[in-house]
């Protein structure tokens, strides 16, 4: 049975990423790619699906307790696990190689550290997210599980053997004593990988991620939570080519037993612009550059056809289909993989990636022409489209609106075009479009404001609230302190906040028993981003200790290791959705220089 989501921990070689529980097993692993089919998929099933368990012999329960306590070493992804047991104790060493020219690689480290206790390592490996059985066999000392297109190489020095379609190793450590196993990742039409250096692969791991944190350049009183989440947006990377996946999980539920179950395992233009934000104040420069130089391949001269999200290699196709043999997580069907909302119109994404171009531009990164040139190819486009309804922020698969989040977005992208002229770095129509910008803004605060409660709402028309309308002041479409903005922060606390003071996206369900808001059924749990939002927005309009407060409540809902989910659950108290999250641990990082520029932190 998989654990709470929270739970797991990652490690990374920022082309895949796996997650491994506190009993030691790694229950979601996708090889070569974050997107590939999953060899360990007994996360969203039973360890039929496949799995791989280390840690101390149990009995014939065959299922190790949680660890009694795990850490990441340092400022990295190498994962520590330890046991103490009424034999001793023993530590589990869990990492992934960044990859240069060796085959994708997990490596198991086994060490003793006091005692002499025995150690079971299970190996179930299951091809196609669970639905595949490869055929396993030695070659050359060495077993090779092959199916189809896949091969995965497991090297150890410990002696295996083979029973129920499972790799076993049984083997006991005392003081000093280490034992170390690796899987690697090969095409099966290619020869074997490589013999790993297990050892020597963790030395250049922990000098990698030492090395990459050091460039950080927050020094605030956050700068534990800042790294660790900038290590884990790192970790998010697809490091051949620069784009960023929203969360390396599919189909980790919003509300458990759900069905609002997504693939997360691309790029949102979305996501990816806000990261690029994150990287750029905190002098990852580099990493920024590698984003827009993926973005410029992505929409390759057809920005009219702008998608709200790509392949993490720039891919447009991302039909969405169901795994039917997986039964879920905890029964959360269905699983799928894809996304169809890749076709949707949003409106707000030309917002996004506008402000993330003009962003990279004024903090230094430098020049690019078909930068610029793409910015005034969105802003054409959304001359024309800008008034259009369309499926918003959150992807509703409802009927389209006209959101006010998607209008504040157009304003921002004319908004930054217009200054991007008056720079002289670029010609075009500054007048129309400073007319445009006008022409928008009034717009939205004649037909997407309630006068009555002083608040905007979700849609012109409406009276829902929507927590993307927290990001009006941050986006400087009005200043903080507009009444309409402080209305607005208000009505969101009343009327989307949890009891514990955290905020939904929106009300999921219509009044009067109407058609849910965004067409599906069920609930969800409070949306990290936006309770985030909320603590910046409270700093912002000078209620800097309640956005203190606010603050820390968030960081108090991170696992041990420092990792957040999409959501929280308020009933269940227990982190939601897809794990570790993006959109989650950018506004953590945003919200700790906020609050650190206006001193508001305890201590």
């Amino acid at each position: 049975m998989a654990g709470r989501i929270e739970d797991y921990a990652l490690i990374g070689d920022m082309q895949t990423a796996a997650l491994v529980s506190r009993d030691g097993a790694v229950d979601w692993l996708c090889l070569p790619r974050f997107d590939s089919h999953a060899i360990f998929a007994s996360l969203l099933g039973t360890e039929e699906h496949g799995f791989w368990r280390m840690g101390p012999a149990h009995g014939e329960r065959d299922v190790p307790p949680a660890a009694t306590r795990r850490r990441y070493r340092g400022d990295s992804l190498v994962l520590e696990s330890e046991w103490d047991t009424p034999r001793g104790t023993i530590r589990v060493i869990d990492f992934m190689p960044p990859r240069e020219q060796h085959a994708p690689q997990v490596v198991r480290i086994v060490e003793g550290v006091s005692g002499r206790v025995p150690v079971r390592s299970a190996l179930r490996m299951r091809f196609s997210y669970g639905w595949v059985v490869p055929w396993v066999r030695k070659v050359d000392g060495r077993t090779a599980a092959v199916a189809g297109p896949d091969s995965v190489w497991l090297d150890t020095e410990a002696e295996t053997h083979g029973e129920d379609l499972t790799t076993y190793s049984d083997f006991t450590v005392g003081p000093g004593d280490r034992v170390t196993f690796t899987i690697s990742w090969q095409a099966s039409h290619r020869e074997a990988p490589e013999l790993p250096d297990a050892e020597g692969a963790l030395e250049a791991t922990e000098q990698f991620w030492r090395e990459w944190a050091e460039h950080c350049t927050y020094h605030g009183p956050y700068r534990e939570a800042v790294v660790r989440s900038l290590i884990t947006l790192k970790a998010l990377t697809y490091a051949p080519t620069g784009g960023i996946v929203a969360a390396p999980t599919t189909s980790l539920p919003e509300c458990i037993g759900g069905v609002r179950n997504w693939d997360y395992r691309f790029t949102w233009l979305r996501d990816a612009a806000i990261t690029l934000s994150s990287l750029l104040r905190t002098g990852y420069h580099e990493e920024a550059r590698a984003w827009r130089e993926w973005l410029l391949r992505a929409v390759a001269g057809d920005p009219e056809n702008l998608q709200i999200m790509y392949g993490i290699a720039g891919e447009r196709e991302l039909g969405e289909t169901e795994l039917t043999w997986l039964p879920g997580y905890e029964n959360s069907a269905p699983v799928r993989i894809g996304n169809g909302a890749a076709g949707q119109l949003q409106l707000d994404v030309y917002g996004e990636v506008t402000e993330a171009l003009h962003l990279a531009h004024m903090t230094g990164l430098g020049r690019n022409d078909y930068a610029s040139l793409l910015q005034l190819k969105l802003i054409g486009y959304l001359e024309d489209h800008w008034d259009e309804p369309d499926e918003g922020i959150w992807e509703v698969r409802g009927p389209r609106r006209h959101f006010v989040h998607s209008k504040v977005m157009a304003w921002v992208a004319v908004d930054r075009t217009v200054k991007l002229i008056e720079s002289g770095e670029v010609e075009g129509p500054l007048e129309r479009w400073r007319a445009l910008r006008d022409t928008i803004h009034r717009d939205v605060c004649e037909k997407g404001y309630d006068p009555e409660r002083n608040t905007f709402t979700q849609s012109y028309g409406s009276k829902e609230l929507d927590a993307s309308l927290l990001l009006i002041p941050q986006m400087g479409f009005l200043p903080p302190d507009d009444k309409r903005v402080i209305g607005t922060v208000e009505a969101i606390q009343r009327e989307l906040s949890t009891e514990d003071g955290f905020v939904m996206r929106y009300p999921t369900s219509a009044e009067d028993g109407e058609e849910s808001l965004d067409g599906l059924e069920g609930e969800e749990g409070a949306f990290l981003a936006c309770s985030f939002w909320l603590a910046d927005d409270l700093a912002m309009i000078g209620r800097v200790e309640e956005a203190r407060k606010l603050f820390e409540k968030l960081l108090s809902l991170r696992n041990d290791l420092g990792l957040l989910a999409e959501e929280w659950d308020p009933k269940l108290q227990r982190q939601v959705g897809n794990f570790p999250q993006a959109f989650s641990h950018v506004p953590l990082i945003d919200t700790a220089l906020r609050l650190t520029a206006t001193g508001a932190y305890g201590g």
